[in-house]
C-alpha cells in the first residue's frame, strides 16, 4: 500500500490511513520490507491512524516484514511506496 491521499474539499490533499476503507488522517508511518523481494535497506511505508496502528503492525510483524514504526511527523524526506 502506498501513502493514501484524499482531496480535502477544496483544500490540499490529506494523508490518510492505509487500512482498508479507513478515511482517518494518518498519524504513524509503518516502515517495512519483504526480505524475499527487497534489499535489506529498502523501506516501504504504510500509514496508520492511531486506531489501526496496532492491527497493521501485527499484520506486518506476523510476516517478519515490520522494520520500524515512527510518528508521521518524524518521517524524513521522500514518499513511501
Amino acid at each position: 500500500m502506498s501513502p493514501a491521499l484524499m482531496p480535502d474539499e477544496g483544500g490540499p490533499e490529506e494523508i490518510i490511513c492505509s487500512a482498508k476503507a479507513c478515511q482517518r488522517p494518518a498519524e504513524w508511518a509503518l516502515q517495512w520490507n519483504n526480505p524475499r523481494l527487497h534489499t535489506p535497506e529498502r523501506r516501504k511505508t504504510w500509514l496508520a491512524c492511531t486506531e489501526h496502528r496496532q492491527h497493521l503492525s501485527h499484520f506486518l510483524e506476523a510476516r517478519s516484514f515490520l522494520r520500524d514504526v515512527v510518528p508521521l511527523s518524524e518521517l524524513s524526506g521522500g514518499s513511501g511506496d
